[in-house]
C-alpha cells in the first residue's frame, strides 16, 4: 500500500442532488474529499491524505508514506443506484480484492471511522441539528452493503442512533463472513468509512 508518485484519484459526481462531487484518494480506502466542484474536491486531497494517515496513526495503525502531492484524476464516475440499494459510484479498482492484510486493516479503519462519528455525535450533543435523515442514510447504506455480501439487510428498533450502530453491526459480521475474496469488498470499505468521517466533519464545522 505505500504510495508512489504520482497517486490516482477517483471521482465520484452527482452527489447530494448533483451538488457535491467526491474524490477519493486510490491508495487509501476511505481517505475522500466532499466539495462543491470537481477543482476542490481534487485540490484538497494532499491536505485530506496527510490528515487521513495522521488519523490512522493516532490510532496505533500503519499508514503509508506518500511522496509528493501529485494526485490526478484517473477514473471518474457517477453516482448511481447500482447494487441494491447504494446508490454510489463504482470504479475499476473497487473490484481488486484486498489482501489479507489489507482486509483486516480496513476493517480496524471501518470501527475507527465509526468511533469518530460516535465522538463527534457525542461532542455535538444536544447542540447538533436534526441529523435523523443522515443517521439513517448512513444506516441503508450499511444494511445494503450486507445484503450484498449476503447478511442482514433490516435492523429494528426506531431510535436513529441505535439503528446505526445495529446496521454497522450487519455490515462488519457480512465482511467477516465473507472475506476478502468477495466481489466488491473493497468499494464497501471506501463508501462506508468515507461518509462516516464525513458526516463526523460536518458535525466538527469542517
Amino acid at each position: 500500500m505505500a504510495g508512489t508518485m504520482p497517486h490516482a484519484i477517483f471521482v465520484e459526481t452527482g452527489l447530494d442532488g448533483g451538488a457535491t462531487v467526491a474524490a477519493y484518494a486510490a491508495e487509501l480506502p476511505g481517505c475522500a474529499v466532499f466539495a462543491p466542484t470537481d477543482e476542490e474536491a481534487t485540490a484538497g486531497m494532499p491536505r485530506r491524505v496527510e490528515r487521513f494517515t495522521a488519523w490512522l496513526r493516532d490510532a496505533g495503525e500503519q499508514a503509508p508514506d506518500f511522496v509528493g502531492d501529485n494526485w490526478y484524476e484517473v477514473e471518474r464516475a457517477e453516482a448511481t443506484p447500482g447494487a441494491p440499494g447504494i446508490g454510489r459510484a463504482a470504479f475499476s479498482l473497487d473490484e481488486l480484492p484486498p489482501s489479507v492484510a489489507e482486509f483486516s486493516a480496513f476493517l480496524t479503519w471501518l470501527e475507527l471511522a465509526r468511533e469518530e462519528l460516535a465522538s463527534a455525535l457525542d461532542a455535538a450533543a444536544d447542540g447538533a441539528p436534526d441529523l435523523t435523515d443522515a443517521l439513517d442514510a448512513l444506516a441503508r447504506q450499511d444494511l445494503a452493503s450486507s445484503a450484498v455480501l449476503g447478511g442482514s439487510a433490516t435492523v429494528a428498533g426506531h431510535d436513529p442512533i441505535d439503528r446505526l450502530y445495529a446496521a454497522r453491526e450487519a455490515l462488519t459480521a457480512a465482511l467477516e463472513e465473507a472475506g476478502p475474496a468477495a466481489d466488491g469488498v473493497r468499494r464497501l470499505f471506501r463508501l462506508a468509512i468515507a461518509d462516516d468521517l464525513r458526516l463526523a466533519g460536518r458535525l466538527r464545522g469542517e
